[in-house]
């Protein structure tokens, strides 16, 4: 009986430390703000570029956004890969430590299985919350990247307009 249960909780402890397949997720960042200025009062090229310039320069300094950023581009993405089960492992463990101790002289081989499994579940739970918590902080960076460049956005359409130009 103690063989059947040491293979038993042999081959739990192996499936725990098996990491999963690599698994990539990609997640978009927003596209570089793109605004058109069109002359409403005869502005000639040269002028046009120079107004764009000196914009984009004020609503940078207006937001704290800049899409010139070599960090900032439509084809960027973040790669999220799930790590090693290290919660699971040690809950596991530690479980089948402290299921031995307190099932004293009494089915050893049976306190270290059912202390292994709680372990498990518990260090499970634990990974799970780490990986949430990785997935809402990049939510939170895609999200101040999509407000920041809608604040740039709006700057630099607000400047053009002031200088007599139509933007779509």
């Amino acid at each position: 009986m103690k063989t059947f249960l040491a293979i038993v909780l042999a081959t739990v402890l192996s499936a725990c430390v098996v990491a999963p397949p690599t698994r990539k997720v990609f997640v978009p960042v927003p596209q570089m703000p793109r605004i058109f200025a069109y002359p409403a009062k005869g502005q000639s090229s040269d002028q046009t570029d120079r107004d764009r310039y000196e914009c984009h320069a004020w609503a940078v300094q207006q937001t704290g956004f800049d899409p010139s950023r070599s960090g900032f581009g439509g084809n960027e993405r973040v790669v999220v890969q799930p790590r090693a089960p290290i919660g699971t492992i040690a809950g596991a463990i530690g479980g089948a430590v402290v299921g031995s101790i307190l099932s004293g002289g009494q089915d050893r081989g049976g306190g270290v299985v059912f202390g292994a499994l709680t372990g498990a579940m518990i260090g499970s739970a634990s990974d799970a919350n780490a990986q949430a918590a990785v997935h809402a902080e990049i939510n939170e960076s895609v999200a101040a990247s999509h407000a920041g460049a809608g604040s740039y956005r709006r700057a630099m359409g607000a400047c053009l307009e002031g200088r007599g130009y139509t933007v779509g």
